[in-house]
């Protein structure tokens, strides 16, 4: 299951609709709709404020659907007076996926820490050839 389709069935396991969760994230309908049909890039931070509004943690929206065992029971009783009234059970058992992807989110830190540490060393450089030159 692809990003987008796990944040389309949380909101929808929710009841919410696309204009709630546009208001949730301070976006245009258009705009959060093109984020549940994969038609744009998300960046990471768009993606931890989706999984805040759900309630979880970014890794568990990725982890969400693989290899895990998921199991939603919804008791629904409609009343006349009050519309709906709804309980939702979810038991979301996570596989050992989640610390590859914990490794994962490490190495793109480790990697991010080294370009800029090789950014620095390059501006160094560039100065020392600078004076060299004088």
């Amino acid at each position: 299951m692809k990003v987008h389709e796990k944040i389309r069935f949380m909101r929808q396991s929710k009841g919410w609709s696309q204009e709630d969760m546009a208001d949730k994230l301070n976006l245009s309908v258009n705009g959060y709709a093109n984020i549940e049909r994969g038609e744009t890039d998300v960046q990471i931070s768009r993606l931890e404020k989706i999984a805040e509004t759900f309630g979880m943690e970014l890794l568990e929206l990725f982890n969400f659907g693989e290899k895990n065992v998921f199991y939603l029971a919804t008791d629904n009783h409609q009343n006349n007076e009050n519309n709906a009234n709804c309980k939702n059970l979810q038991s979301i058992s996570f596989s050992d996926d989640k610390k590859e992807l914990e490794h994962e989110l490490e190495k793109a830190r480790m990697q991010r820490l080294l370009l800029q540490q090789k950014d620095k060393e390059i501006a160094y450089l560039k100065e020392i050839n600078s004076l060299m030159k004088k």
